[in-house]
């Protein structure tokens, strides 16, 4: 029987381990660590291979592979959204990664990236919020406080700044577990029985609810002038938070357009109103915010770039933690030929 060789062998990140990094690591300082991981990866944006996801929708749900390439190492999300999952106990969101080597085609990473993905969405929010909110913010409106809020606040503490969180969520539930894990945490965090309540006195708003449905989360009478609105929950056809009047009124900034144009909150817009892509922002090629009354717009989907600046970040921890397990799944044959002689041989 053939005695696999080291690269039969593939580092793999369980859940288990992905727990024992956040909490060894902190999860400000994942967070932090992120948020400079894909910073780095938009200075460098030109290089990447970018193709909107390759979404399945259902009746119920999205099924959807997220890949890229930087030219040396290629990566791929695997991520669900089904927000029926939450009646039935299951989660609304889960994902898994993959990194492999360009050269060989061989991977080099498996991970689990359910609260990877969490981490890497409120990473990516805040790093765009950096550049976008008003200087100075100290409060943020979060309008959805299911498994995704409790990152979005702490990205925000530590990348941004900010001293104050105001929860709503339709769910009382949902606001009184988002803020029983947010105490004690150096945040003050006020619950609101409304929306309204919620955003009043904040510099920040982050949507970031799960419906799959047009929905209208801010009226345009909400939205005063001079903040930072992190549209969060928009992430597919057909799924909206924020009335097309904020639209037309704010700045609007996207990670890819072509994606974003087909599952953002622009999705509601004419396929040529004016965007701009942060990148470019990072990059010194365009503007972020140009006036103290202006209204800025993150429309954040999730792009493929950020899940390969996580994994990317994940496997470079993976010498100094020792938090992974080698999985048998490359078949190595002695003679790479041979690999029907493989199986007779393993008999």
């Amino acid at each position: 029987m053939n005695t696999p060789s080291r690269q039969a062998y593939v580092p793999f990140v369980s859940v288990d381990h992905m727990l024992k990094l956040v909490l060894h690591l902190g999860v400000e300082q994942v967070l932090i660590d992120l948020a400079a991981e894909i910073e780095a990866d938009f200075h460098r944006w030109p290089l990447f291979d970018k193709t909107p996801r390759v979404a399945s929708h259902s009746d119920v749900g999205v099924i959807e592979l997220m890949p890229t390439s930087d030219g040396e190492t290629y990566g791929f999300k695997y991520v669900n959204g089904h927000p029926s999952n939450m009646k039935q106990g299951l989660q609304t969101v889960t994902a898994f990664g993959l990194l492999a080597d360009v050269a060989t085609g061989y991977p080099v990473l498996l991970s689990e990236m359910t609260i990877l993905t969490a981490l890497r969405t409120a990473a990516t929010s805040a790093m765009a919020a950096k550049w976008l909110a008003p200087a100075g913010s100290t409060t943020m409106a979060l309008i959805g406080n299911g498994a995704q809020a409790e990152f979005q606040a702490l990205g925000f503490k530590a990348i941004c700044g900010i001293s104050d969180v105001r929860l709503y969520d339709i769910d009382p539930a949902a606001t009184a577990k988002c803020a029983a894990n947010l105490a004690g945490r150096g945040l003050k965090v006020v619950s609101c029985d409304t929306p309204e309540e919620a955003i009043l006195g904040a510099q920040i708003i982050t949507t970031v609810t799960a419906d799959k449905q047009y929905a209208t989360i801010l009226t345009d009478n909400m939205v005063g002038s001079g903040v930072h609105i992190n549209a969060v929950g928009g992430d597919c056809p057909g799924k909206t938070e924020l009335h097309k009047d904020i639209l037309l009124r704010a700045s609007i900034f996207v990670e890819y357009p072509e994606q974003t144009r087909i599952e953002g909150e622009i999705q509601q817009l004419d396929a040529d109103h004016p965007v701009i892509e942060l990148w470019q922002v990072i990059n010194g090629q365009a503007k972020g915010r140009t006036d103290l009354r202006e209204i800025t717009l993150f429309d954040s989907v999730g792009f493929a770039v950020e899940d390969f600046s996580a994994l990317r970040y994940v496997r470079s921890k993976l010498e100094e933690t020792g938090l992974f397990t080698q999985l048998d799944m490359i078949a190595d044959p002695d003679d790479p030929r041979d690999l029907f002689g493989m199986i007779l041989r393993a008999g």
